[in-house]
């Protein structure tokens, strides 16, 4: 896959975006086809195969904005997840996994892995030697997650890539926060980036897809697993994908932007308790987002309300609760009652989950608005 100098507001535009090279026009076709010629042809298409057009523009937009070599587009954030976790690991192996995880991948974790006798161990990212002290012999993958969902730790991920090279060990990052407009792992020397596409990706609340990027060597393993499980995705939603993906930079500034104004107004809220968000200078991350996230420190924070968090959402006018991220619109959720609703309670409270604690995807709104929100809510 041939990258250029090119900026990334560029690439996400022109990028994985052929046009109609039948009528010119400038919007790729969809080609919903199922059933493709298989002679004379370089390979068979077909889309459990993940090689039909509108899988491969993708891919290869997605693959130019992480600059990496190629890569996988999938149905769900968790089948990119589980797929390229599968490819690497096998019976008998070991996993090391930082302990504050999307709920949906701790949950996937403690239930199936043992169905694979696969073994894994979860520590505490904010020391990158506790990663090394975790290692096994059998241990085949170190897996991180930077921010983390929904406290937004910061894993120091140049540290992680560095103790696994010297071991031999594949590393895995989960993306989906920092997006590819703010964070760039492979050349921090991460293996594999995954994201939930669902989010920043999609960015419209309207697509459910998934993404691993890669090596050609990496991929090569990724495709062959997933080929076996099938988690595909159609062309019409690839099509909406590359749509998204040419307005993924403007909108992701945007949120940027919005996200360090009200972490900042919130800091300053005598009836807002703990506020996550490595933008503000107190985090404990925030030299090290500002070194490793470029492009800037993301849409998501995360803060207690002193009072009741329920009472909070329900007096909420333009701020909407709902379930995912990462859209134009401002959203709001209760980790305790989705994303970690089915994490234990103990371990709930080892990430900081608590009940008042509440996940703000920002989204592309006026700032002053939503500002404006949050204290009509307060009040």
């Amino acid at each position: 896959m041939k990258h250029t100098s090119h900026s990334k507001l560029t690439l996400s535009v022109h990028a994985g975006s052929p046009g109609d090279n039948v009528y010119k026009g400038m919007v790729t076709p969809v080609y919903p086809s199922s059933a493709y010629d298989y002679e004379d042809m370089p390979a068979t298409l077909y889309p459990r195969y993940f090689n039909t057009p509108n899988q491969k523009a993708v891919v290869e937009k997605i693959a130019a904005l992480e600059n990496a070599e190629d890569g996988v587009v999938f149905s769900s954030g968790m089948s990119a997840i589980m797929t390229s976790l599968l490819a690497v690991l096998q019976r008998g192996d070991h996993a090391v996994f930082q302990s504050d995880l999307y709920g949906g991948t701790h949950y996937a974790i403690v239930t199936e892995f043992p169905h694979y006798g696969i073994d894994y161990t979860l520590v505490d990212a904010s020391i990158p030697e506790n990663f090394e002290k975790a290692i096994r012999p059998e241990t085949k993958v170190i897996f991180i997650e930077t921010p983390s969902n929904p406290t937004l730790k910061i894993t120091d991920i140049k540290a992680v890539a560095e103790i696994a090279k010297r071991h031999n060990i594949v590393t895995i990052i989960d993306n989906t926060f920092a997006s590819p407009v703010n964070q760039n792992p492979i050349d921090l020397g991460i293996d594999i980036v995954t994201h939930s596409g669902t989010k920043y990706i999609g960015g419209h609340s309207d697509i459910c897809c998934g993404v691993a990027v890669t090596s050609k060597k990496y991929v090569e393993k990724i495709l062959k697993k997933a080929i076996n499980t099938g988690g595909a995705l159609d062309a019409h939603t690839c099509w909406l994908v590359e749509r998204s993906l040419k307005t993924i930079v403007l909108r992701v500034r945007q949120q940027n932007y919005n996200a360090l104004a009200i972490a900042e107004y919130l800091k300053t809220d005598s009836r807002i308790g703990k506020v996550y968000y490595p933008g503000l200078t107190d985090h404990p991350g925030h030299a090290l987002a500002k070194a490793q996230m470029p492009g800037g420190f993301g849409g998501m924070l995360s803060f207690e309300v002193k009072n009741s968090a329920t009472e909070f959402t329900h007096k909420l006018k333009l701020i909407k609760r709902a379930v995912s991220l990462g859209g134009v619109e401002s959203t709001i959720t209760s980790p305790v009652k989705t994303s970690h609703a089915k994490v234990s309670a103990a371990d709930r409270a080892a990430m900081g989950v608590t009940d008042n604690l509440l996940r703000f995807s920002v989204g592309i709104e006026d700032t002053q608005d939503l500002i404006n929100d949050i204290k009509q809510a307060l009040a």
